[in-house]
Formats: structure tokens, sequence, C-alpha cells
């Protein structure tokens, strides 16, 4: 069974370019975010109410996807966030801001506890910390297309992410 790595840290903090690099340099495989091709994100972004739980339910298969093909292979694979990241961060985020109400939040955390169940924790997480001035100018910095989470986001994620690893 292969060893799983998560790089886990606010968004704009570096955990893709972080990932992508262990991933080029180390020949790990890798599960990356894919953000642009998920078939709900576009739409989350346009109705946010609407589609955030078919979009966090998308996401947290998807990890969970992820972890176990890597599972399957014999070399260490690394996922820059991983089904933590989904759940513990942007799940709960989204249901600070009312994207998504009680009963879809609900649903979300029971996919989540059912996914964790069915496979091992990650091997090792790799925590990145940048101070929220740095992340922030990190995240208008990058060029992506599309982003649903926003600046004014950093400091409630950094503290869900805390809550969560402490």
């Amino acid at each position: 069974m292969g060893k799983l790595i998560i790089v886990v840290g606010n968004t704009g903090v570096g955990k893709t370019t972080l990932t992508r690099q262990l991933c080029q340099q180390g020949g790990f495989a890798g599960g990356l975010e894919h953000q642009v091709e998920r078939p709900f994100q576009q739409r989350f972004a346009e109705d946010l109410a609407r589609y955030a739980l078919p979009n966090q339910v998308d996401y947290l298969l998807l990890r969970a996807e992820q972890e176990q093909a890597i599972r399957r292979q014999p070399e260490i694979g690394i996922q820059d966030g991983g089904l933590e990241t989904d759940f513990w961060l942007f799940t709960q985020r989204f249901y600070q801001k009312g994207y998504l109400d009680e009963a879809g939040y609900q649903l979300c955390a029971r996919l989540y506890t059912f996914c964790r169940q069915q496979l091992p924790p990650p091997d090792l997480i790799i925590h990145l910390v940048a101070p929220l001035d740095v992340i922030a100018a990190r995240y208008a910095q990058r060029n992506r297309s599309l982003e649903i989470a926003q600046l004014d986001d950093l400091a409630a994620l950094e503290a869900l992410l805390t809550a969560w690893l402490t």
C-alpha cells in the first residue's frame, strides 16, 4: 500500500507549488486540486448557495478517489490539501458564510467521515505557514481563472486550519 503525504495550509501559501515541485524532483505521484476542471466549480462561482453542496461533494469524492489511487501504487503520493483541507477548511468556511445550509453541511460531514473510515489517514502532513500579509500578496498575484475563496477569507481559513491541526 502506497504512502500518502498531504500538504496543508491557507489558500495562496504555496501548497500546489510545493506539491508540483516534490512530484517533479522526487518522482512522487501527485494529487492536485484541478479547480478549473471540476464540473460544479464555475457554477458555484456564479451561484454560491445553489452549487455549494454539489461542488463540495464533488471535491470530497475527488480527494477520496485520489487517495485511493495513491494507496494502490507502490510509490509515495502527495496531495495539495486533500480530503482534510476540502472538509476542515473549505466545507466549514462555506458553511460559516451561509453557502451551505445545516443539512448540506451535515451531508458533507457524513461523507467526509465515511471516506475517512474507508481510507487510512495521511502518513505525513506538511503544514505550510506564512504571515497573512504574505499570503494575501501571493493570493493577489496568482493568476487563476477561478477563485472561490476571497482575500477576506484568509484569516478565517487560517483559524479553521489551526483548529483542525490542534
